[in-house]
């Protein structure tokens, strides 16, 4: 991922975010990052490391010494945030106000729905591996209210998606088996029938087995020929690679768009 630069900045050693996986290069690209990933940056992102950042490389000390003050205070840390999108000037009053009112509305949710969002979140930035990290941490936390077993059912699935993207198949399809026997989905049914078929140590329970009619097997049967159709497209991304080699970049873009397109046909099967 690479974030385009609105001003330049005398940046020798940018600062890494490691939720999105990062370099920030300057102010502005800083308050991009805040701005549209909160839920990346609630907990514990302005810490002593950023700060000196600011001051040394930002050369923004006025700022470094607001947010250390602010620090020791030990008042709300989410100010902290705020406090950077104010005193950077890349985002108008109305803007921030915005962001503040996210902000107060995700502080608000019961910790597992807070944790679940930003799961879900680090799913869709294709943050795999941090995703599983959050999900298995809501399933240890004490039950609540609002965690049913449709919530649960939910994070076993969402689970399973990223361990199935991980490439690590027997756990997505344990995770899948647990939020099938809470919420009996048939797309998560769906799910665990193409991970037995792709993988031939996973072997079909009799339990699921009765439930997938020859009809709907016949269904499931067709959209697998797509996605491994799907597949050998992928396999031969090296090919590609080697084609459009020496080619204009708007031909480069449009092959690695197209591959981009195959690789979601194939993944979103499961």
């Amino acid at each position: 991922m690479s974030l385009i630069l609105c001003r330049q900045e005398p940046v020798k050693h940018p600062f890494y975010f490691e939720g999105l996986g990062v370099h920030l290069y300057s102010s502005q690209e800083l308050c991009y990052v805040i701005y549209h990933n909160p839920l990346l940056v609630l907990d514990d992102f302005v810490d002593d490391h950023l700060i000196e950042f600011i001051r040394g490389e930002l050369e923004m000390g006025f700022m470094a010494a607001k947010l250390e003050k602010w620090q020791q205070s030990g008042e709300d840390t989410d100010e902290l945030l705020f406090l950077i999108l104010t005193e950077c000037d890349y985002y108008n009053a109305a803007e921030i106000k915005h962001f503040r009112q996210k902000i107060e509305n995700y502080r608000k949710m019961p910790p597992p729905e807070f944790a679940k969002a930003k799961a879900d979140y680090l799913f869709t930035r294709k943050q795999y591996g941090k995703a599983v990290a959050e999900y298995e941490g809501i399933l240890e936390m004490p039950k609540e209210s609002s965690t049913d077993d449709a919530f649960f059912a939910k994070i076993y699935n969402n689970l399973g998606a990223s361990y199935a993207r991980l490439f690590s198949m027997e756990k997505a399809y344990r995770a899948y088996q647990k939020s099938f026997d809470l919420a009996k989905s048939g797309d998560v049914l769906k799910r665990i029938y193409y991970l037995s078929k792709w993988n031939p140590n996973l072997v079909l329970k009799d339990r699921y087995r009765t439930l997938i009619t020859e009809d709907v097997k016949a269904v499931w049967d067709e959209d697998m020929k797509k996605a491994e159709e799907a597949a050998q497209k992928v396999e031969s991304l090296e090919k590609l690679d080697e084609l459009f080699l020496k080619d204009p970049i708007k031909r480069m873009k449009g092959a690695s768009e197209l591959v981009k397109e195959w690789k979601g046909e194939y993944r979103n099967m499961i």
